[in-house]
């Protein structure tokens, strides 16, 4: 392996470390308990080290859901040849419900719970997740235009559907957490998102996909 190739996988495990040293203590003592001295003392680095990696104490946490930041452009981009982005999209997401996907918030497990009340109840966390849904939003605007489809269409497209998705997620999570099983509950949340992708259709489909049935 190349002296490049080395450092690279150090500095992946540095980082790895010190998010599971935070996830760690921010499930045990809840995020305001704990400081950023207390997870490079955990992670066995200094602060100024931690901080090469993670800017803010909030993207120390926010680090578990930022591979789904510009998860919908990859959706539009990757799809199969013949598929239109809203398909895309919606298929993608049944998916992830089916998968128990954390970020459709049809989940259970007491880790995600946990982690989810964490987030919801911080309104720092709750500032930098909308921030986290403002670059999906742009990402996903990138994308659609990608189509040939203009600037200002997909600008507004792409605002529909992250709200959608985090719609969808939010309903998920309330039924979650008024104590209900996500195998239970699975039915009712594709069915939920299968109408709300019939409505998006209804409107953008002329631009990105296919008219839905009751609208044509």
């Amino acid at each position: 392996m190349t002296d490049e190739g080395l450092r690279e996988r150090k500095k992946r495990r540095t980082r790895q470390a010190i998010s599971d040293a935070a996830m760690d203590l921010f499930l045990a003592r809840g995020f305001r308990q704990v400081s950023v001295a207390d997870i490079a003392a955990a992670a066995e680095v200094s602060k100024p080290t931690l901080f090469k990696y993670f800017a803010t104490k909030e993207d120390l946490l926010l680090d578990r859901i930022a591979d789904h930041r510009e998860e919908t452009a990859r959706v539009v981009r990757d799809r199969p040849a013949g598929v239109d982005p809203l398909d895309a999209l919606h298929r993608h997401f049944r998916d992830r419900l089916a998968d128990r996907d954390p970020v459709t918030g049809l989940n259970d497990a007491p880790e995600t719970i946990a982690l989810r009340d964490i987030l919801y109840g911080t309104p720092s966390l709750a500032a930098h997740l909308m921030r986290y849904a403002g670059a999906s939003e742009a990402a996903l605007a990138e994308a659609l235009a990608e189509t040939g489809a203009d600037p200002l269409t997909c600008r507004l497209a792409a605002a529909q559907i992250t709200v959608v998705l985090l719609a969808l997620a939010e309903d998920n999570w309330r039924r979650v957490a008024g104590g209900g099983r996500a195998d239970d509950l699975h039915a009712e949340a594709a069915a939920a998102a299968d109408h709300a992708f019939a409505l998006l259709a209804g409107g953008l489909s002329v631009h990105f996909g296919q008219p839905a049935a009751s609208a044509r």
